[in-house]
Formats: structure tokens, sequence, C-alpha cells
């Protein structure tokens, strides 16, 4: 089935560091896989955390479903990640210790389930935020003159 992706956090990369990248999966009800799968996802300000040894999605926003009824879903909902244990503990401990952060960094199905990336994040200065785009719009200024010169040698 290969991995559709609903939406990344392209913020998330501009204001962190990503160290790690992880993979969890995450317990929906059935009106939010609809709402999903039609692309309704948002992940700005969002982040996991770990609670009561459990590790659990926080400020993602799950547009509710069109169609559905009464019984549909709280849209910003704590939403449960699924981890090995040792994986939450070391997570866990690593958040604690080195005061990094779980942003998540993705939504996707994966084979035809929910699967969220994690990023073990170090937030980044405003110097660095300017270092990234100069060094984007380097490489866009570069790609121009290669694209330019290949054109004028076709």
């Amino acid at each position: 089935m290969g991995i559709k992706t609903i939406v990344s956090n392209r913020r998330a990369r501009h204001d962190y560091h990503v160290l790690e990248k992880h993979e969890a999966g995450i317990v929906l009800r059935g009106t939010e896989v609809k709402s999903l799968r039609a692309g309704q996802m948002v992940l700005k300000d969002s982040y996991a955390d770990i609670v009561g040894g459990e590790m659990f999605l926080i400020g993602a926003h799950i547009n509710p479903y069109e169609q559905g009824t009464v019984w549909n879903h709280d849209p910003e909902r704590q939403r449960k990640l699924l981890l090995h244990k040792r994986e939450i503990e070391r997570l866990g401990a690593q958040v604690a210790e080195k005061g990094l952060t779980l942003v998540p960094l993705s939504v996707y199905f994966k084979d035809g389930k929910a699967k969220v990336e994690l990023g073990l994040c170090r937030g980044k200065q405003t110097i660095d935020k300017r270092r990234t785009i100069q060094e984007r719009e380097v490489k866009r200024e570069i790609d121009r003159a290669v694209k330019s010169v290949r054109k004028g040698q076709d």
C-alpha cells in the first residue's frame, strides 16, 4: 500500500533542530480516521508528552468529520501514541534531562494505519533561524545559476 502523507509540520523544522526521529502509532476514533483521510489535521503548536508512563499527542487539531453525527470526536483531545515501553522511558529521560522537546513532524498512513513521525528536538535561537534562511537562499541561487547554465547548453 505504501505511505500517504496527511500533514507535515514545516514550522517545526524552522523552529527546532531535529536530533532524532521516531515513528509511533496513534489511537484514533472512527470519525477521526475519516477526517484524516480527508486531510483535515493541523499540527501547529502540538507536542508529545509522557503522562503516567504513556505518551500522548497534545494540541493536534483534527477537524470534526462533516458527515459525522452527535457522536463526532473532540477536535483538540489528547491522543495516545503507541510506542514500546523502553522507547517511552528513554525519550522521557532525554526530554527531562537535556531540555529537549518531542514535536510531531508529520502524520501519515502507512499500510492503512495512522502513524506520526516524532522528532526529538532542541529549540533554535533567532540567529540559527536567520542562518537557516540564508543557507536556503544561497542554495536557491546556486540552483538557478546551474539551471540557467544547463539551459544555455541545450
